[in-house]
């Protein structure tokens, strides 16, 4: 496109003009797993799972008018998210 847009000012693009043009990138290393993030983690998840059965036991003792799971369901759908991305991008 920019070529032909500069032809009609009369200017020959170079030679190295289409070699600027990135045209594949490779990414050979991976990354190296941590052990203190993946100890956060599984930290992380345990403190879900006690928040989530504190919610439901909460919920049930003190008789609230919603169901549990509208804030148990969000909290393990963005850890999930969380941790399916860290170990995706390991890989």
């Amino acid at each position: 496109m920019f070529a032909n847009f500069l032809e009609l000012f009369g200017r020959k693009p170079d030679a190295d003009y289409e070699r600027a043009f990135v045209k594949e990138v490779d990414v050979a290393h991976k990354t190296a797993p941590s052990p203190r993030l993946e100890r956060l983690i599984w930290g992380s998840w345990i403190l879900i799972a006690i928040k989530s059965w504190v919610v439901w036991w909460a919920c049930r003792k003190y008789v609230v008018p919603i169901n549990p799971l509208w804030v148990i369901f969000p909290t393990l759908l963005m850890a999930l998210l969380c941790t399916v991305i860290y170990y995706a991008r390991r890989r």
